[in-house]
């Protein structure tokens, strides 16, 4: 019977996950939708009713909101989760609401669920309290593994886009184009191929343009994002602003610095191969050359003892 209650407390937390994991899809997927009507709105001189969500969805967003709007997290800690937020690729307003409401939605009824069990199961459950707080620490932290993963996918694949703007930003600069009306239009160039670069230049030459100091846009380029590539390129780009440097030679240096670090990771990773492929040639691998180098001699042995 324990382990059939195991397996029902394994089965469920695995539910709660993957309707967390639907959850933020959604939220994904209607967020996208959101942005691509907007700009056919505004291509096109009308707007359209951006789609609402499943009802569930409205509802675990409407708790988050209510929680994040009660004071009973700090303004400080709203802020952190919001740019954890925007670095993990949600760009609207309900992002917050639907972290805080999952959270909450998995704190109670993971617990919940554990503390029902015996009574759904006519059993006393071992371990009851160890069971409970386990229940209790995995619906607190799940989200927040959950939304790491996609934050360090989000911050992978922007770090990958980089060396292509840096090239792009180069034939703008050849081209006569400005700083800011450079990263506007490789903004918009560079959107399909790397959406996440596309976004980040398209807020900061948003920002130029609302802002008189523009080093402080490039500044919040920088810190919004955490990368060392990002900071290396704001700050090359400050240094050309300030000092007058010609801005396609060293955008030009830089794109290639960068590329010259990704192959090092490439081969980074390439060496460490072998040592990856040991375990698996150990146990799928040399069973079978023993079996086969081995294997008639131990049937030579096994027919001559038997006779």
């Amino acid at each position: 019977m324990n382990g059939t209650v195991s397996i029902i407390l394994v089965v469920g937390f695995a539910s709660l996950v993957c309707l967390c994991l639907w959850l933020f899809q959604r939220l994904d997927r209607a967020e996208r939708m959101s942005a691509r009507l907007r700009s056919v709105g505004v291509a096109g001189r009308f707007s359209a009713p951006v789609p609402a969500g499943s009802p569930l969805l409205r509802y675990v967003i409407t708790i988050g909101e209510v929680i994040a709007r009660s004071g009973a997290l700090s303004e400080h800690t709203l802020e952190e989760l919001r740019q954890t937020l925007y670095l993990a690729g949600f760009r609207g307003t309900k992002g917050l609401g639907l972290f805080v409401g999952a959270k909450l939605l998995l704190l109670i009824t993971l617990p919940g669920t554990a503390l029902l069990l015996p009574w759904l199961l006519d059993r006393e459950l071992p371990y009851r309290l160890f069971v409970v707080a386990s229940a209790a620490v995995a619906g607190l932290m799940a989200p927040d593994m959950v939304l790491r993963r996609i934050r360090s996918r989000y911050l992978a694949a922007l770090d990958a886009g980089i060396p292509d703007a840096l090239d792009m930003m180069v034939i703008c600069g050849q081209a006569g184009l400005g700083m800011e009306t450079s990263i506007e239009r490789v903004g918009i160039e560079i959107r399909h191929a790397h959406s996440q670069v596309a976004d980040e230049l398209t807020r900061t030459a948003h920002e130029m343009q609302v802002n008189a100091d523009t080093r402080l846009a490039l500044v919040n380029l920088s810190k919004r994002t955490g990368l060392d590539s990002m900071r290396r390129l704001a700050t090359v780009l400050i240094q050309s602003m300030q000092f007058g440097t010609p801005l396609s030679q060293a955008l030009r240096a830089l794109s290639a610095e960068q590329r010259q670090e990704m192959l090092a990771k490439f081969e980074a990773k390439a060496g460490r191969l072998p040592v990856l492929l040991t375990l698996p040639m150990i146990v799928f691998i040399l069973p079978c050359v023993f079996l086969v180098v081995a294997g008639p001699a131990m049937v030579d042995v096994y027919r001559t003892i038997s006779k």
